[in-house]
């Protein structure tokens, strides 16, 4: 079992983590580190060890899932990325 993503004290907190994520997601999304900023470790290494053990070959697939994820970030409202990826901790899109 994985240990709970302690909840951000504050928005500005989550915000700032907002935006670490999106750029982390479209610049280096393959290697999920977008992921592991949000404190999700699972599928942050799902990305991770997809991209390495393929010797590269799943990249493409794993760095448009993350340039998504990267945008979704960025464009939604600080209150609902709060409300989804911090309180609701969706993993995926």
């Amino acid at each position: 079992m994985t240990e709970p993503m302690p909840v951000p004290t504050s928005r500005e907190e989550a915000n700032g983590k907002k935006i670490a994520a999106g750029i982390c997601g479209i610049l280096l999304g393959a290697f999920g580190i977008h992921k592991f900023v949000l404190g999700m470790k699972e599928a942050g290494l799902i990305m991770l060890l997809g991209t390495v053990l393929s010797c590269g070959i799943a990249y493409p697939v794993f760095h448009l899932i993350g340039i998504i994820e990267g945008i979704l970030y960025l464009t939604k409202s600080d209150e609902e990325f709060y409300r989804v990826y911090i309180v609701g901790r969706r993993d995926w899109f």
